[in-house]
């Protein structure tokens, strides 16, 4: 199932008191062959080491390696999980002549992402540029639709942590193409293709950042839509309402986290820096409620730019989150 698992991120302290474990002494490359059948659910973290994406939407390149940054930010956080916790290797992006191998790696990411959920995992995708939703939704998809034997169309809730929504049409970029802007207008356009509803949340919209044009999309499409000045201590009970209702009428949820929906003091390394953001105590809280809904099914982080992180401030923040949202509810 993994193409390569590269364990050498995973080091840190290591503390002489008993149950001092950290998540370095405790990650285990992800067992496969006749091991696998054995191996317990689990926390499974795989990586898409990708930016195509974020270059065809003329943002600054690096995410690709995001992936490793966030293991090593990870490896030296206190271990207070109960679950079992697995490094699935990576999804890396390899170009073919003109072709940026963007679409290649999203159908890998798909297949890997559908075959831990199989197998009962929580995935936790490492990106890469948000080109990552497209294939992380299109693995939950597969393994939904493989478990769904033909019933019910299932009800899938995109709750998206963003400073933009990405559902610029592709069919109006250069070259038709998608892109890290594009994922979930491209998701839609599957959803109406299978016969399945489209549910989107986005919240922590920048308005300076989204064209009218985008707003306008987004309402065509029903999202409910909160912007970064909306999310404060006094109004969170209020949003975390809203989300609590828009997660009660779906099945299951793939919660996505760009990070560039943190303000730019809190994540510098990302590929569009935010001038206001949403700050990491109050994303938090949201991550987490969604955490506690019991139908979190994937999780993905995107858009970390290690060459840019001061102090790996960012590396740092999706760490914690991560840390977060395996804890059990």
């Amino acid at each position: 199932m993994s193409e390569w698992i590269d364990m050498s991120p995973w080091a840190g302290r290591e503390d002489p008191e008993p149950n001092s474990l950290r998540w370095h002494q405790v990650i285990e490359p992800l067992p496969t062959g006749s091991r696998a059948a054995n191996a317990p659910a689990g926390i499974a973290l795989l990586g898409f080491a990708c930016d195509a994406g974020v270059a065809r939407n003329h943002g600054r390149i690096g995410a690709a390696g995001g992936p490793r940054a966030i293991r090593k930010a990870l490896a030296n956080l206190a271990w207070h999980h109960g679950a079992s916790a697995f490094d699935a290797g990576d999804v890396v992006c390899h170009p073919h002549g003109s072709d940026d191998g963007m679409e290649s790696a999203q159908s890998r990411l798909a297949g890997r992402a559908a075959a831990l959920l199989d197998a009962g995992h929580l995935p936790v995708v490492l990106g890469g540029g948000h080109e990552v939703a497209y294939g992380s939704w299109s693995g939950l998809a597969r393994h939904l639709e493989n478990a769904a034997s033909g019933k019910t169309a299932p009800v899938i809730g995109i709750i998206n942590l963003d400073a933009h929504f990405d559902l610029r049409n592709p069919l109006l970029t250069p070259g038709q193409r998608g892109s890290s802007g594009t994922p979930f207008a491209q998701i839609a356009d599957e959803c109406e293709r299978r016969g399945w509803p489209f549910r989107y949340a986005c919240l922590g919209v920048s308005r300076a950042n989204n064209t009218a044009a985008l707003f306008e999309r987004a309402a065509e499409f029903g999202v409910l839509v909160r912007e970064d000045h909306e999310i404060t201590a006094a109004s969170l009970d209020g949003i975390g309402d809203e989300l609590d209702a828009f997660i009660a009428d779906c099945d299951r949820i793939y919660l996505t986290i760009d990070l560039d929906v943190l303000p730019a003091s809190e994540a510098p390394g990302v590929s569009a820096p935010a001038a206001h953001g949403v700050s990491l105590p109050l994303l938090e809280r949201l991550a987490v409620r969604v955490r506690d809904s019991h139908k979190l099914a994937l999780v993905d982080l995107a858009e970390l730019n290690p060459g840019f992180d001061i102090d790996g401030r960012t590396a740092k923040a999706a760490a914690r989150l991560i840390h977060q949202l395996t804890l059990a509810p």
